[in-house]
């Protein structure tokens, strides 16, 4: 794997008696999608700021290319993207002006895309950004998050208010960043979309990371859900003894990794009705640590 490009070591932040993060380390690379999972209250938005140099930790460190996130902040948004969760944009201003103008503090000038992703986004970005709905300046902010080529993006809940065709679009063009090997880094509460397009997924739990997900693992795995309408079958599809909770009543549930055709011609052997077979998602795993 690559050097990471944003590196956290026992990242920990205390307020007060209030442990909001603790000994947090995660890395992300050039060319890569990580998810940050968990409820509110997680630690998802504090780990970014963070992470981005506006605040600062009460121990351990986080880095961006090498730069100290507190320390060398400067240096480290120059090389970042940032969507915060809650926005506060120059509401004065058109979303062309507003791409311009941060793109200005970046020595930078905008050029032809930004009219391109503003029509895949279906904004009109010279109207002035107080006759917009929230939806639509969630997406001129997108814009501005997306137009820049900086090494890193980070995103907290991007795709709040957004209706699914531009969240889907939205992570098409987070597809797009990852191949322009740029890396990435979201927060979010919706499984599907973090399951679609993210390499790696860390789960926070009460400040820590109690998960790191391989997406790759995961998608090599198939959910098996049946309703047994005769005796449970006493082995799986690999002819190893079932799980002792694979069987409850008389529903068959099973995570199966293997050849799809063996698996097909072992259920055909069974007694099954109302079969379902997807993959194998996030879900069961984020219950494991949330209990929902």
């Amino acid at each position: 794997m690559p050097d990471p490009l944003l590196l956290t070591e026992n990242l920990t932040k205390d307020y007060g008696s209030f442990r909001a993060l603790s000994a947090v380390n995660l890395s992300v690379a050039a060319g890569e999608v990580v998810g940050l999972l968990g409820p509110n209250g997680s630690g998802k938005s504090t780990a970014l700021r963070i992470m981005l140099g506006f605040m600062r930790p009460t121990a351990g460190r986080a880095t961006v290319a090498g730069f100290d996130s507190w320390n060398d902040g400067v240096e480290v948004r120059r090389r970042v993207a940032y969507l915060p969760g809650e926005l506060r944009l120059y509401d004065s201003m058109t979303g062309r002006r507003l791409v311009t103008f941060l793109s200005g503090l970046r020595g930078e000038e905008p050029g032809p895309e930004v009219d391109a992703l503003a029509k895949k986004l279906d904004i009109d970005i010279d109207r002035p950004l107080t006759h917009l709905s929230s939806g639509m300046k969630r997406k001129v902010a997108l814009l501005t998050v997306l137009v820049p080529k900086v090494p890193l993006i980070i995103l907290d809940e991007p795709t709040n208010t957004l209706d699914p065709t531009m969240r889907d679009e939205l992570l098409d063009q987070l597809r797009g960043a990852r191949d322009r090997d740029q890396a990435v880094l979201f927060s979010s509460h919706v499984l599907q979309e973090v399951e679609a397009v993210c390499d790696r997924v860390a789960i926070l739990r009460r400040g820590e990371l109690v998960h790191l997900q391989e997406m790759s693992d995961l998608r090599e795995g198939r959910a098996v859900s049946a309703r047994l309408t005769g005796p449970a079958p006493a082995a799986g599809p690999a002819g190893d003894p079932l799980p002792s909770d694979a069987v409850a009543d008389g529903r068959l549930t099973l995570i199966y990794r293997g050849p799809l055709p063996a698996l097909l011609e072992w259920l055909a052997r069974q007694p099954v009705a109302d079969l379902k077979v997807e993959p194998q998602g996030l879900g069961p795993i984020y219950r494991r640590f949330h209990g929902i």
